[in-house]
């Protein structure tokens, strides 16, 4: 009976709409247009795209599709989702990986999403200087250092703060309903911006026309993280937003949906970089600094290119907010339902949590870069730990718990919405979870830790 109460008094996602903006919202950050970029530039483009989206949808769909299962059954946080669908063995420390791995990636996560409003300000404000790399760099090491990113991550964990406060339909929902639409107006209009570059064809032709001789294992282990990695699996991101859905959300087609339009992202920023970067001369092998040093220097070089620059910022912004709400909701829900907080207690802890790490992430291109604990920095640690460690670890767990541990009469009831509609793909669905997720997330495992 308490059970039912507290479904009836969870939030509701209002619409279809809603479910998949929020959905896709979490999925889409600084992996899609940041990370998957450089990912394609090293792993040979065209090649990398095709091992990509095989792997979205033979790994990321079905561990999608189980942790909107777990979400929506239990009505729950990822810590109470474990604990009612298998009461009788400590499942539910899984729930604690996500917490932390949420909590460690929203540090450093905000660090760099600070980094990209302070180039929004200065490229609205006509401050950045990109005349040449050598100029970018030294610039983009200015920015990183000392104490201004504090002040910038501060900024960005308020802008999280103030959204979260709402609530789940009049903060997370509402503005995902705005923000996604304009993240993909913004992606379009790069996406004309590039066919006007000199080399488009040749760029394009790289993202597009594989080269199936440059698969090798090196490139099927980086789609197949980039994949993982990319649609926020592991976490729990997607098990709390699902206990948000109603009754009438189709969870399949909800999956599928979250992984194209996540992929779609991906795609439209190789369309955006890899056109730019042929035309004036840069290796697509750029790596990391391709968003921040590389790009502003091209955009230097277009007509209203200040213009260009402060959009593409606010893009990455953007992104970057819509997954940290999510990877917020997950300590938040845990810390009322569990922990018994008011939602204004707990979104005021997990913030404090957030904002003491990312001031040590923050520091540590700065006044804290000597301090190393096993060799990496704050920020390192912090990102090796969660990326390389908990989401594999949180993945893999999610997988073959669907798999072995959920009665399939849960699953058919979920994948149908009671009975609603046809799933005729029960069978397939489970032997992905049992089988083929957990061995690709296993290998996903060993490659981050340098075994393979």
């Amino acid at each position: 009976m308490e059970s039912l109460q507290n479904k009836k008094e969870r939030a509701v996602f209002a619409t279809k709409f809603a479910a998949v903006a929020t959905t896709v919202g979490s999925a889409v950050g600084l992996g899609n247009i940041w990370r998957f970029p450089y990912e394609a530039g090293i792993h040979g483009g065209g090649a990398f795209l095709i091992c990509y989206m095989a792997f979205v949808f033979l790994i990321g769909v079905p561990v999608l599709c189980s942790e909107f299962i777990m979400g929506r059954q239990t009505r729950s946080n990822i810590f109470g989702a474990y604990r009612k669908l298998h009461p009788r063995r400590p499942w539910y420390l899984a729930g604690y990986i996500g917490i932390l791995a949420s909590l460690l990636i929203l540090s450093f996560y905000s660090v760099v999403a600070g980094w990209t409003i302070e180039y929004f300000t200065s490229s609205f404000l006509g401050n950045l200087d990109f005349s040449d790399t050598a100029t970018g760099h030294g610039q983009f090491m200015e920015m990183t250092t000392g104490w201004r990113p504090v002040i910038w991550t501060i900024i960005f964990l308020l802008c999280n703060f103030l959204i979260l406060a709402g609530g789940v339909t009049k903060g997370i929902e509402r503005v995902c309903n705005v923000l996604m639409p304009l993240l993909f107006v913004i992606l379009i209009a790069f996406c004309i911006n590039s066919f006007t570059m000199p080399k488009f064809q040749e760029g394009l032709s790289f993202l597009f026309r594989p080269d199936f001789s440059k698969i090798t294992p090196s490139v099927l282990l980086g789609a197949l993280g980039q994949a993982f990695f990319s649609l926020s699996l592991g976490l729990g991101c997607m098990m709390t937003y699902a206990s948000y859905f109603s009754n009438n959300t189709r969870l399949g087609r909800t999956a599928v949906t979250t992984a194209m339009l996540d992929s779609l992202v991906a795609i439209l920023a190789g369309v955006i970089i890899f056109p730019a970067v042929f035309s004036f001369g840069i290796s697509p092998e750029a790596g990391p600094t391709l968003v921040f040093e590389v790009l502003p220097y091209i955009f230097n070089q277009l007509p209203g290119g200040a213009v260009w620059s402060s959009l593409f910022f606010l893009l990455l912004f953007l992104a970057s907010l819509t997954s940290t709400v999510s990877m917020s909701e997950i300590s938040i829900t845990y810390f009322c339902e569990e922990k018994k907080m008011s939602r204004r207690k707990a979104l005021t802890v997990s913030s404090l949590i957030a904002l003491c790490g990312g001031l040590l992430c923050a520091l540590s291109f700065g006044p804290l870069s000597t301090v190393k604990l096993g060799g990496m920095t704050f920020f390192d640690l912090f990102d090796y730990c969660s990326s390389n460690i908990c989401l594999p670890a949180g993945g893999m767990i999610c997988s073959v718990f669907t798999g072995w541990y959920i009665k399939r009469s849960i699953i058919q009831k979920q994948m149908t919405d009671h009975g609603k509609y046809r799933f005729r793909m029960i069978g397939l669905l489970v032997f992905c979870l049992r089988y083929v997720c957990p061995t690709a997330i296993f290998l996903i495992f060993l490659n981050s830790i340098g075994i393979l």
